[in-house]
């Protein structure tokens, strides 16, 4: 399913707050995420993949974490391959 394009995104995961932390940690180990910000009960993470459907099932998977409330995409983007750079990442998610 890739369309020549690398996908990014950004979302607001709500937490139960006691478990902000420890979810963030799980978070930051998931391939494609990385953790930008944390407050209590509240995570903003990028997701990245090689297609707007990778992004969706990840965050379906974050939803049903234990501990999660809700998970909610904010922000969509798909660049051309030429703009990520040699790790196929972009210099925005760096």
């Amino acid at each position: 399913m890739p369309d020549g394009c690398h996908h990014i995104s950004s979302a607001v995961v709500l937490t139960r707050p006691e478990l902000t932390g420890e979810i963030a940690a799980r978070l930051a180990g998931l391939a494609g995420v990385e953790v930008h910000a944390t407050a209590p009960g509240k995570i903003v993470v990028v997701i990245e993949g090689p297609h707007s459907a990778a992004l969706g099932e990840r965050l379906i998977g974050i939803s049903g974490m234990d501990g999660v409330l809700a998970a909610h995409m904010v922000f969509e983007q798909a660049l051309d391959m030429e703009e990520t750079g040699d790790d196929g990442r972009t210099d925005d998610a760096a």
